[in-house]
């Protein structure tokens, strides 16, 4: 378990704290791409690590990302025009473009210079997957964003999907590292066997430090002689790669981000992508189990809508899907938990090893070292050794079965830029 005071420093995020300047230095997802559909669409608000901002598309589909706030006299810029190339506030006729530079002062005299001399925050802000990323932090060490894999998968084999947990972050981000709960919260008759029957399999786990995090490998050793190997990536601070299911022969993985917007919400982004076919409605089941606001339909508030009949006879939750199973697993540990009152058994070292990963990453930035887990350098941007793997193999040695997972096998040779 955690002290309080490590509870304390991994989960509050608002300004000022330790985790706040942790996620800072990385690039995070702020909102979905669909969510400014045109150029000129309405602006979008957005909470993020505690501060409140507002994106908008501009004519020519640059994506702003300011302070909410007018510099002016503090007007929300939610409430703005966007148009012409900027957004314009709609108490004085302020206006700015995508880089947070002021553009036009209409109520000041002509020519004035005032305007020249002021700038608004803005960050900047990269695409990817349909979601669109933020860069927060200092803008002389803004890193590279990662090559990974799936940013270069073609849209049509790619879904993405978000929601609002109401907890802090860090539940959800361990509720993805949590392997032992997949046979109980997720069980369901379905599968051909009684919901209160767990079948035990012994797994051997390994863990190891990498550039990005943590990866970490479960293997079960089949009487048949083969291995089930599962294969999860933590990438610092807040993503979970996980692979869709054996059925599902490699096709692809998920990454999972959970983003704070307060000490009390968080967003949690579900990213997918297949290798060999186009998405199909049944692989983003999810979606309907939220609304347009991005809500879950099945919430705290309706109890989740749990089916207590259904819970006895065919569902080990009584609660429909696995995005509300997850919900409601850490949901109701509190709006931030109490990790000193845990009791954490052996099965919980994914759990212990993430929370290691986040302090040492903290404690590194607070002694004024450099975090290794950032992208500087674009002969290293190339990030296929991250990765998520659900997948059967000849025995156990799961590092020749994938030999891309070692690192150096993903550098760039000096003089070239990345793949």
């Amino acid at each position: 378990m955690l002290t309080h005071e490590e509870n304390e420093l991994l989960t509050r995020v608002g300004p000022g704290t330790e985790m706040n300047e942790l996620f800072r230095r990385f690039w995070l997802p702020a909102l979905l791409a669909e969510e400014m559909p045109a150029p000129d669409s309405p602006p979008v608000r957005v909470t993020l690590l505690g501060e409140d901002l507002v994106a908008f598309k501009d004519t020519a589909g640059r994506i702003g990302f300011l302070d909410k706030r007018c510099p002016h006299r503090l007007a929300n810029l939610f409430w703005g025009r966007n148009e012409e190339g900027g957004l314009r506030c709609i108490y004085h006729g302020w206006k700015y473009d995508a880089s947070g530079r002021v553009v036009d002062t209409p109520a000041e005299p002509a020519g004035s210079s005032f305007k020249d001399r002021l700038r608004h925050p803005a960050y900047p802000t990269h695409e990817a997957g349909g979601i669109v990323f933020a860069y927060l932090g200092p803008p002389e060490i803004e890193p590279l964003f990662p090559n990974f894999e799936w940013t270069a998968v073609p849209a049509e084999r790619t879904y993405v999907t978000k929601s609002l947990l109401e907890c802090n972050w860090l539940q959800g981000l361990e509720g993805e590292c949590d392997n032992s709960h997949l046979d109980y919260l997720h069980r369901s008759a379905a599968e051909g066997v009684s919901v209160l029957e767990v079948p035990t399999i012994a797994v051997t786990w390994e863990f190891e430090p990498t550039d990005f995090g943590l990866r970490y490998v479960a293997t079960r050793q089949r009487q048949d002689g083969k291995g089930l190997v599962e294969v999860k990536s933590f990438v610092v601070p807040n993503a979970c790669y996980l692979g869709v299911g054996l059925s599902a022969r490699g096709e692809g993985y998920e990454v999972h981000y959970y983003v704070p917007a307060t000490d009390t919400t968080s967003w949690r982004y579900d990213f997918g992508f297949l290798h060999t076919r186009p998405v199909e409605p049944r692989d983003v089941h999810r979606r309907l189990q939220i609304g347009p606001d991005y809500r879950r339909f099945r919430n705290m508030a309706n109890q989740y809508l749990q089916d207590r009949a259904l819970q006895k006879s065919q569902d080990y939750t009584g609660i429909e899907d696995f995005l509300n199973e997850d919900a409601c697993a850490t949901e109701t540990a509190g709006e931030v938990a109490d990790r000193t009152a845990e009791h954490l058994g052996a099965s919980d070292r994914a759990v212990i090893e993430i929370r290691r990963c986040l302090l040492d990453a903290v404690h590194t930035l607070q002694e004024g070292g450099e975090l290794t887990h950032l992208v500087r350098d674009a002969r290293m941007n190339n990030m296929r050794h991250v990765d998520a793997i659900d997948r059967l193999i000849d025995g156990s040695d799961w590092r020749s079965a994938f030999p891309h997972l070692t690192r150096e096998a993903q550098l760039v040779p000096a003089g070239r830029g990345p793949a």
